[in-house]
């Protein structure tokens, strides 16, 4: 029972880490801060994506930071399993994230994730922060109500798009295209991947 609430807490640890690095050190803080150049890119063009040698960087900073003092506190065995329910749903957030850029949604989670996601790219930078999970954006205030999300046509996923550049039937409820359409937009970039 305890190795289930060790790797819960660290998941759930996670998602509140998320929503702080993301609203916080990528969006409050002084351009300099880091990651916050590589979230600024990726706002500006949502097809970019910071490196993975640099997400796998800090995969190992959290892991050399985080796997000594949870073994310190919760002994080894418990220790490990919350570092790696940490780092897994860090990972976890990663393809998330990419996912609702590139991929149309599956379910109701996938098309929460989208619409929410997008609407902090598209509405308000400053809300919306949970990629992965709206509960801190309800604790903190930060959520943003449920309505379609205008999207910019020169910036729409390629899966809200149709080969006319219009919006997918079935879509309309979650978003709307804002300017000329235009051909589907071009796959993901990232810097060095």
């Amino acid at each position: 029972m305890s190795g289930l609430v060790a790797v819960v807490s660290g998941a759930l640890l996670w998602t509140l880490a998320e929503y702080g690095l993301h609203r916080f050190v990528f969006h409050e803080l002084p351009g300099g801060a880091l990651g916050a150049r590589e979230h600024r890119m990726h706002h500006a063009d949502p097809t970019w994506f910071a490196p993975w040698t640099k997400k796998a960087a800090a995969a190992v900073a959290v892991v050399a930071l985080l796997l000594p003092v949870s073994w310190l506190v919760a002994g080894p065995a418990l220790g490990l399993c919350f570092t790696a329910s940490f780092v897994g749903m860090y990972l976890t957030y990663e393809v998330l994230h990419r996912r609702v850029h590139t991929h149309p949604p599956r379910g109701a989670y996938g098309r929460w994730r989208r619409r929410n996601h997008l609407a902090h790219h598209f509405t308000d930078p400053r809300r919306a922060h949970g990629v992965t999970s709206p509960v801190w954006d309800h604790v903190f205030g930060t959520s943003l109500p449920r309505r379609p999300v205008r999207v910019p046509a020169r910036l729409a996923p390629h899966w809200m798009c149709g080969a006319d550049g219009a919006l997918v039937a079935g879509l309309e409820s979650d978003y709307i295209l804002r300017g000329q359409p235009q051909a589907a937009v071009g796959e993901v970039r990232a810097g060095a991947a």
